[in-house]
């Protein structure tokens, strides 16, 4: 596929087709492409929760209060491991930088997903404390995004997106 249609084609989505599997190659190569996403120092302050079973789905999102993300059939959990960064560039690296690499990371893997057929969301509001203790995560590591990936059993128009005159500066 294409780069642009990739990207065009992206969607959050929260229905899976339960009856089709996401096979361990495609799981390496989501994780694959996360880890060349660019990151601060090239620190790779990433950690990655790959959820199968389905007790740990259940168990996970219980923790997330968002019961539709049990549904897919794997779940991967992006967290961040902020001392190397902290080490490195101080507050900046440790609130901000670390931060903005798990970003890039995700958005690599949800980008390699719609290349391979399958679909995710991005899940960022959750208590952190619980999704941790629900994956084994032990601090500092802290989950930073909860991504649902599956084959997706709807298919959605594109949600509207704001005018670039609206959003963009030039100077």
């Amino acid at each position: 596929m294409e780069y642009r249609d990739v990207i065009a084609k992206r969607r959050s989505v929260r229905r899976f087709n339960t009856k089709l599997v996401v096979s361990d190659s495609d799981i390496d190569a989501l994780l694959e492409a996360a880890i060349t996403a660019p990151s601060a120092g090239n620190i790779q302050p990433w950690r990655f929760f790959v959820v199968r079973s389905v007790e740990a789905r259940e168990r996970l999102a219980g923790a997330l209060g968002q019961r539709w993300a049990a549904a897919a059939p794997v779940v991967i959990v992006v967290a961040v491991d902020p001392r190397p960064s902290s080490a490195r560039y101080g507050d900046r690296g440790e609130y901000l930088y670390c931060i903005q690499d798990t970003a890039a990371a995700v958005e690599h893997i949800l980008l390699t997903a719609v290349d391979r057929g399958l679909a995710s969301c991005w899940i960022g509001a959750f208590d952190d404390r619980a999704v941790a203790a629900a994956i084994g995560a032990v601090a500092p590591v802290t989950p930073v995004a909860v991504l649902p990936v599956g084959h997706p059993a709807e298919s959605g128009g594109r949600p509207a997106r704001r005018p670039l005159n609206e959003i963009t500066t030039w100077l």
